[in-house]
């Protein structure tokens, strides 16, 4: 009897020893959808190597109610900016607190198969809102929400080739993380390319060519410099995920033939595969990252087919472990329904128009959501403010207005001239691009009093009497956004008295917002029946009526 108790006792003991083990005090606490990076020891690789295509390393992440997720790693050098060395890297970004483990590591490599299998995450609760992901509980999928059900609105910027930090003399005088941090400021959406395109640096390269030199020849994809990607994109990723902000990662352009042959990729028998790869494992478990598979994919030289694209993209989707976004990016036309497959590797639409007027900006976003299968829409050249293209700052404001009204988004840029500024440059500067403050008040008004992703756009039926919905004597340059019972939002650009609405039942508050002006008025704080208003002499204004009843 006395030896079982012994041996009853050890197991016991032994089981306790195991289960602590495993507790939260011997595993690494990361908050939930933080990026942890794991280090691995691989072969080592020189500049002449190609691990981004030959070396494969992959591992899978289960939580402790059994929700897995698959992640890819990537070769990095020496860890921390050398081109030689045998690190590879994996970054995973828990999504429910609990306990994660690494549960199995799989590689054609020897040195990394099984490695760190074992490993445990502790993933502690956050107030980090979590990956971008479509809200398909409402309007059809037209907005995105966060991991955690809230909806910023967006505004975008752009930045090409801000990495190499060139401009068409020399050095901008910018620096990435400084310009992250001033876009974070006004923006929540940065679009830039992976590369240094039309303005490249004379010695920082993306690429390297077959006898391991750095270059910029995009041909060259699938041997990705690590020096490029640590020191230079990963700081920007970096950057705008502390702060929130997001990076919208453009891989292929946007404008040089060599910068565009990133996905044609003829030094590796035109397989564009290892740097989707390469660029998914590494960026792939970032939050705030997007992805736009190429800007101009049929316009500038090399051109690709909708096939391709399709077939990139699905590629693309299958190396991402998260609900990245991703899209692409083509001529200024209405969104390719050959990009549509089943199932789609694309959730939202990107369109190209730069547009000054608030209904054409409006139309033109909102007959895209359809197009593009019920996802989200971005004009992501919608005005680029300068004389390089002739947009005021008031054509700005209003075509982002339109923007939301048509049930989407927009993006900007700085553009004194063609292939200049910071549309290309980078080194932001809200005092030069003068629209920066407006669209953050307007995003700001958007986020804190318009419940809009509840909202979409007026189906105006009968624009020959100038109705929209619930109102009377409207322009027919104005457009709406409607909840119906519940909320509406008249978008004006010009004066306009008498504007008559019969209200829904119940008690509703009336303000009025000019973007251009940044004034909010209130126009009545509880009022029913029928309102008479008037839309006040600016381009860029929209009336809010927000039902009080519960």
């Amino acid at each position: 009897m006395g030896g079982n108790l012994l041996r009853v006792f050890s197991c016991v003991l032994l089981a306790l020893i195991t289960s602590g083990s495993t507790s939260s005090s011997a595993a690494t606490e990361v908050p939930c959808y933080g990026v942890h990076e794991v280090d691995f020891e691989g072969p080592t690789c020189g500049p002449a190597d190609t691990p981004a295509r030959d070396v494969e390393l992959v591992t899978q992440w289960r939580h402790e109610s059994g929700g897995t997720y698959t992640i890819h790693g990537f070769w990095d050098g020496d860890g921390t900016g050398g081109i030689r060395g045998n690190v590879f890297k994996v970054r995973f970004c828990p999504t429910s607190p609990g306990h994660w483990r690494l549960v199995r590591t799989t590689s054609n490599a020897a040195e990394l198969n099984g490695q760190k299998e074992g490993l445990a995450i502790a993933c502690t609760a956050s107030h980090r809102p979590g990956f971008w992901e479509v809200d398909r509980t409402q309007m059809a999928g037209r907005w995105y929400q966060r991991s955690d059900g809230s909806h910023p609105y967006i505004f975008g910027n752009t930045m090409y080739t801000f990495l190499s930090e060139r401009n068409n003399t020399g050095p901008s005088s910018g620096n990435i993380a400084d310009d992250m941090r001033g876009n974070a400021e006004y923006f929540k959406k940065v679009r830039f390319s992976i590369t240094g395109g039309r303005y490249p640096h004379p010695t920082a390269k993306p690429f390297l060519d077959n006898e391991g030199r750095p270059t910029d020849d995009g041909n060259f994809s699938h041997r990705p410099n690590p020096a490029w990607f640590h020191q230079r994109v990963d700081l920007a990723v970096r950057i705008a995920y502390e702060h929130d902000l997001i990076a919208d990662l453009i891989i292929n352009g946007p404008d040089t033939q060599e910068n565009r042959a990133i996905l044609r990729a003829s030094a590796n028998a035109d397989d564009p595969t290892p740097i989707l790869r390469y660029v998914a494992a590494r960026y792939g478990g970032y939050p705030n990252v997007w992805f736009c598979l190429s800007n101009e994919f049929d316009i500038k030289t090399p051109k690709y087919t909708c096939d391709e694209i399709n077939r990139f993209g699905q590629a693309m989707r299958r190396f991402l472990p998260y609900p990245a976004p991703m899209s692409v990016h083509a001529k200024p036309r209405d969104w390719y329904t050959k990009l549509n497959t089943n199932p789609p590797w694309h959730d939202h639409v990107i369109i190209q128009k730069k547009i000054k007027k608030l209904p054409i900006a409006a139309d033109w976003v909102s007959r895209n959501h359809a197009m593009g299968g019920n996802v989200p829409v971005i004009d992501d050249e919608l005005a680029y403010e300068g004389d390089g293209d002739g947009w005021s700052e008031a054509d700005v404001i209003e075509a982002h207005l339109g923007a939301f009204l048509g049930g989407g988004y927009g993006t900007t840029g700085h553009k004194p001239a063609n292939k200049q500024g910071h549309y290309f440059w980078g080194r932001f500067q809200a005092s030069e691009h003068k629209a920066a403050d407006n669209l953050l008040w307007l995003r700001q008004m958007i986020d804190e009093h318009i419940t809009f992703w509840r909202m979409a756009p007026v189906d105006d039926s009968d624009p020959g009497d100038n109705a929209i919905a619930i109102f009377d004597n409207v322009h027919p340059g104005f457009r709406a956004l409607a909840w119906p019972e519940h909320e509406f939002v008249l978008g004006t650009n010009r004066a306009r008295t008498g504007i008559r609405v019969e209200l829904p039942r119940g008690r509703w508050r009336v303000a009025c917002y000019d973007a251009l002006a940044k004034s909010r008025e209130q126009l009545g704080r509880e009022v029913s029946g029928t309102f008479v208003f008037d839309a006040p002499d600016s381009r860029a204004t929209f009336v809010h009526f927000k039902r009080l009843d519960p």
